[in-house]
């Protein structure tokens, strides 16, 4: 008999819909992280570079990112608090028992998200309101709170990863709890700067992409090459160092988390000069189908050596680890996020050595197609992390202290997969809700462009700088007319 039959006979009926619907918001929300953590760096970037300089075309860049920065954190504030009562919902046990000891990480993140709201809406406002030096420092606390947010997030999920901070009463529940030995976990440094690095890469990438689509389509004008260098310099800067990071964690993983890292590796049996396999299926009886077999390299990259040994998933109880599908999952999700590294760095090495050598940005329609494709790619690179990451970890919800299905909620499972369907509608609407306002302001914005290059006569809202007095409306052209003089305002 297959060994995960008996594993999932037991487990409560609510368990599948209540991960599936867990699965799919935190999936969804996760698309908007990087531009929420990330674009307010890269916008303030492009806004020194432009106050700096005197750069109307910085500065334009930067206001007209703003605004995408504003749309995305709304929508991302729906997913976000979605997600957030899912966790007392979908899992109460888990709250229950254990919220007093991380609660504290979701806490920290609730205060970074209304310091940003007020932030980002301060900063938009100041836009045409303030004195230029005043309007940018006002903004400069922007990635602070967004890097806030993300620590919250990571100390509670790093906890749950590694948990500590707590001694356990008779009756197995958490007491004399240490607040600090709780948020700074084992995990909880390597999980944040590689958390934090790929969010920076993979906000650069994305916005870059949309530049080097709009240079394959014939735009080659310095709006575009600036729209384009800023954020893939950032972008290309970070990706060298989130492999060296991602190196770190993994090793991190293989000495806090052995099961997990022997799940990631499908390492069956604990060994020395233990092969790797790129993909490749694991089976309940430890064999492994397809995949490109390596020798000795998981052992030479878990510790240097090919005689490094290596745990491996019997090394505990089957109750205790994760399932060969669950293993085979989490392999595939690492291996395609390191796949999508190992691209990223060769892509940002040509972006520098043409650099280098030539002091101007590659010619080569390749590279721009292989940018264009870079943004979609990140993206998919976090998905897969987390994929790594949760089903990794499982059984637990809490390593070794408390499993999934001892947390699940007890609602029917049939409400549960109603529930899954009513918020996939949703977000359809909201993700499709976002790609249409995106696509007006684009609009709006080329319009802007094109009336501004027709000549003087124009009067676009977009003809205006960003500091300084607006340019006079006249009556006729769609704005107010002026008050009368003997009239009411």
């Amino acid at each position: 008999m297959h060994t995960s039959v008996p594993l999932l006979a037991s487990a409560p009926d609510q368990l599948l819909p209540a991960r599936e619907l867990m699965a799919f918001t935190l999936a969804s929300h996760i698309i908007l992280v990087p531009l929420g953590v990330a674009l307010p760096l890269i916008t303030l970037v492009m806004h020194y570079r432009g106050l700096r300089h005197k750069d109307a075309t910085a500065l334009l860049l930067a206001r007209r990112w703003s605004a995408v920065m504003a749309v995305q954190f709304a929508v991302g504030v729906v997913t976000g608090t979605v997600l957030s009562f899912e966790f007392g919902l979908l899992w109460p046990g888990l709250m229950g028992r254990w919220g007093d000891v991380f609660g504290i990480g979701f806490g920290v993140e609730a205060w970074a998200f209304f310091l940003e709201a007020v932030l980002i809406a301060i900063y938009l406002y100041g836009w045409r309101r303030l004195k230029p030096r005043t309007h940018f420092l006002l903004g400069l606390p922007l990635p602070a709170a967004a890097l806030l947010g993300a620590f919250g997030i990571l100390a509670a999920n790093s906890w749950m990863n590694t948990p500590q901070g707590f001694s356990l009463d008779p009756a197995g529940n958490p007491t004399d709890v240490n607040i600090w030995k709780a948020i700074f976990t084992p995990m909880f440094g390597p999980q944040y700067w590689h958390f934090v690095v790929a969010m920076l890469l993979t906000a650069g990438y994305m916005v870059a992409g949309v530049y080097a689509v709009g240079r394959l389509r014939g735009r080659r004008d310095r709006y575009h090459r600036l729209g384009f260098t800023v954020p893939f310099t950032v972008a290309a800067v970070a990706t060298p160092v989130q492999f060296v990071l991602g190196d770190a964690i993994a090793r991190s993983v293989f000495h806090k988390q052995p099961v997990k890292f022997a799940a990631m590796e499908i390492v069956w049996k604990t060994d020395t000069r233990v092969p790797e396999y790129l993909f490749g299926r694991l089976h309940s009886d430890g064999s492994i189908s397809g995949g490109i077999k390596v020798p000795l390299l998981d052992s030479v990259l878990a510790g240097f050596s090919p005689n490094t040994k290596v745990v491996g998933l019997t090394s505990v109880p089957a109750d205790r680890r994760p399932t060969a599908v669950q293993a085979t999952i989490a392999h595939w999700a690492f291996d395609i996020m390191v796949l999508i590294g190992s691209a990223l760095v060769l892509l940002a090495l040509w972006y520098g050595l043409v650099w280098l050598r030539h002091r101007r940005l590659p010619e080569s329609t390749w590279f721009y197609r292989s940018a264009a494709c870079a943004g979609l790619g990140s993206v998919v690179a976090v998905e897969c992390g987390w994929i790594a990451t949760e089903v990794g970890r499982q059984p637990w919800i809490v390593y070794q202290n408390m499993r999934v299905s001892e947390a699940v909620t007890a609602t029917r499972s049939s409400t549960l997969w109603i529930m899954l369907g009513l918020v996939i509608v949703v977000y359809l609407f909201l993700f499709g809700s976002l790609l249409a306002v995106l696509l007006k302001l684009r609009t709006r914005w080329r319009l802007a462009d094109a009336e501004r290059a027709s000549g003087p006569s124009a009067d676009p809202p977009e003809s205006d700088g960003p500091y300084g007095p607006r340019a006079t409306v006249r009556a006729g052209d769609g704005g107010a007319a002026p008050p009368s003089q003997g009239g009411r305002p």
